[in-house]
């Protein structure tokens, strides 16, 4: 793996996959559709063959009428440009379609090889017909869970044609200026701009605000059943013209279904061709743009009047691609939100999943929630994950922190002979490991985190447990985790995780008029707070952290993040500060840098006359008391740092610093503790000035 990794990235990497999936055993068997054991290879590929031909061909479809092609605006040809910055865009190293032809092949293409590629999109833009490769997907199985001689328990993976993609993808790149204006806010999925978080965020202050105020919310989360292989194509064809794709756009668009067929492979061995009636393309570039235009139009013929009030808005569903969240203050509304949203699928050739469903109650006391579909009744949870994040139904976060440390264990123990603690492996390919897996299992979702001082400690022992193995140490070595980090060269992850929070305060801050994670939160919920200490809300959090942190009172924190001043973002110093205040340190040398760290601001407070306090609190009335303890942080500070020096100097600091030799006399301690002493010192000093 050494190897592979300074030489071979892509292959490095390919082995890390490998042993994080564990052995795959290949399916030398399969059952058959009545039950019977099929072994010879011939007998398992016209299984898979029957199977997903059945799984791509529902005969429950609803036939429509559909409609004509009609006018458009975008009817000009494809320009050479065009093609050519798909094909730059192309990933490498992906699999052919049923032509064989590489990603690796188109990007080596000259002006000439562009420019007949051109000419093949532009012959296809004109007829209204593809060539058959570009219609035709190859369909690998690829096993989830269960019995692996089950064909239910594979889905599929097809793979298309690379000359096809790009042909779609300059019709995507058509096709989205037209739709995106109409999609409603409520629809975050394949949208520029937005994300997973944008929907995590929004209901997540939903149920942080509802709760605050003990104000009931009814969840539903909604399955669809195999959502992107279950669109009726003339339905689809019917929500493109309504939305504004028209004339030779629509037909180009229909041109890749028309003929569309598929084959399914199973080692070398492929099976005969099918044709394909239903749902869209795995794979293509166009298929996530019109499912959602599909998802948006059912949204909007089953609106939510109900909903939560949330300040000034209602918001009655958060959707992103076909994950589904409907909310309501009641029970009984959300059936009726949930029957009409039922109703419109079926219409639509869709249908919700009874089994994968479920009801969720937000409430300060236990209160059910009965939800039914088709006569079938929903089962209500006290936790549900959604787009990866665990929400329960208390509103709180543990929960899924305590989940992520566990992922991040589980990467761990996955790869931990073989990888962590493996002798022949450079700490530079580990670090990469923890960079690009384990801290991204460990902090997903981490901007929507309340970071208390049991969490802190939560997270820096999951840090540790990975960092100290790549080090070679243990908790036996009674080493600081400052020290090993510095040793590895590695940030702390409290550190990460606290810019990500403060950078998504700044997109939150950014993001124009209308957009719903902004919109909550700004909005206060309506209601009366019960007795009892609230929790930390993330808003009071997060402002605070920007003000401990980087010294910007809430009141100028929008400013701040519009001008997208630099100092918005942690910056040297105040990084190396933090790596210090973060580090598991029980030494005087916190006391000095706190004290440092915090004088700047509460100095410039005291001594402005107009300065408004970002705790609330009359602060005119307490500016004296302010200065004494200022004053007397300052003369703590410088007194605690001489301690410290008069402690912790050595020979190496005395060479390197000679006009602090004969103040800082030398007691024998290590280098370690010399280097931590200037840090701390230039830390402090940097700060300070």
């Amino acid at each position: 793996m050494e190897k592979d990794y300074r030489t071979a990235s892509g292959k490095f990497w390919q082995t890390v996959r490998r042993l994080r999936r564990g052995k795959q055993l290949s399916a030398n068997t399969v059952y058959g559709g009545d039950g019977e054991l099929l072994v010879s290879t011939g007998d398992i590929v016209g299984r898979w063959k029957e199977y997903f031909e059945d799984l791509l061909n529902p005969t429950d479809t609803p036939s429509v009428e559909e409609p004509e092609a009609g006018d458009s605006e975008v009817d000009s040809f494809i320009t050479q440009a065009e093609v050519t910055e798909v094909v730059q865009q192309l990933f490498g190293g992906k699999a052919p379609g049923v032509d064989e032809i590489s990603p690796e092949y188109l990007k080596s293409l000259d002006v000439v090889g562009l420019s007949c590629l051109t000419r093949l999109c532009n012959i296809a833009w004109r007829s209204g017909t593809v060539p058959l490769d570009w219609a035709t997907g190859v369909v690998v199985p690829f096993f989830k869970k269960g019995d692996r001689r089950v064909c239910s328990n594979y889905r599929r993976i097809t793979l298309l044609s690379l000359p096809g993609k790009v042909y779609s993808r300059v019709l995507e790149r058509r096709v989205r200026p037209l739709v995106e204006p109409r999609i409603q806010e409520e629809q975050c999925g394949f949208r520029p701009s937005r994300g997973t978080l944008d929907q995590l965020y929004t209901l997540h202050r939903v149920l942080e605000g509802s709760w605050e105020f003990a104000q009931p919310v009814h969840m539903c989360f909604v399955d669809l059943e195999k959502a992107f292989d279950r669109v009726p194509r003339g339905i689809l064809w019917e929500v493109l013209w309504e939305y504004g794709v028209r004339g030779p756009l629509l037909r180009a668009v229909r041109s890749l279904y028309n003929r569309s067929r598929s084959l399914v492979r199973i080692a070398s061995c492929k099976s005969d061709l099918f044709p394909v009636h239903v749902g869209l393309r795995q794979g293509c570039p166009l298929s996530p743009v019109l499912f959602i235009v599909f998802m948006d139009r059912i949204s909007r013929r089953s609106p939510g009047l109900e909903g939560v009030q949330f300040g000034d808005h209602r918001i009655s569903s958060l959707i992103f691609a076909d994950d589904v969240v409907l909310l309501a203050s009641s029970g009984l509304d959300l059936q009726h939100a949930l029957g009409r949203f039922a109703a419109e699928c079926e219409a639509a050739g869709m249908r919700v999943s009874t089994s994968k469903s479920e009801a969720m109650v937000l409430d300060w006391k236990k209160v059910a929630c009965t939800l039914q579909v088709g006569g079938e009744v929903l089962p209500q949870v006290e936790e549900f994950k959604y787009l990866g994040v665990l929400f329960t139904s208390e509103g709180r976060m543990d929960r899924e922190i305590d989940r992520r440390i566990g992922a991040a264990a589980a990467v761990m123990r996955s790869m931990y002979r073989s990888v962590v603690v493996k002798k022949e492996l450079s700490r530079k390919a580990k670090l990469s490991i923890y960079q690009s897996i384990y801290a991204p299992t460990l902090t997903y979702g981490h901007e929507l985190w309340v970071l208390t001082e049991r969490v802190r400690s939560w997270i820096q022992a999951a840090e540790m447990s990975f960092l100290r193995r790549v080090a070679g140490r243990s908790l036996r070595d009674r080493v600081r985790n400052s020290v090993t980090r510095e040793e590895l060269g590695v940030e702390p992850l409290l550190l990460h995780i606290e810019r990500g929070q403060l950078r998504w305060l700044g997109h939150l801050f950014r993001m124009p008029p209308g957009r719903l994670p902004a919109e909550v939160f700004r909005a206060c919920p309506t209601g009366k707070r019960p007795w009892g200490r609230p929790r930390t809300r993330w808003r009071d959090y997060v402002f605070r952290l920007a003000w401990e942190r980087l010294g910007v009172p809430p009141e100028e924190l929008e400013e701040v993040a519009r001008e997208r001043e630099p100092n918005f973002r942690p910056h040297s110093a105040l990084k190396t500060a933090l790596s210090v205040l973060m580090a598991d340190e029980m030494e005087l040398s916190l006391v000095a840098l706190f004290c440092f760290s915090h004088l700047a601001p509460v100095l410039a407070s005291t001594m402005d006359d107009d300065y408004d306090s970002p705790f609330h609190y009359d602060y005119e009335s307490v500016r004296i008391g302010g200065l004494v303890f200022a004053a007397v942080l300052f003369f703590l500070g410088i007194f605690v740092v001489i301690i410290i020096g008069y402690k912790m100097a050595e020979n190496a600091v005395a060479e390197e610093a000679r006009p602090l030799k004969h103040v800082l006399p030398t007691r024998g301690h290590s280098s370690g503790d010399g280097k931590k002493l200037k840090r701390i010192l230039f830390s402090c000093v940097h700060i300070y000035v």
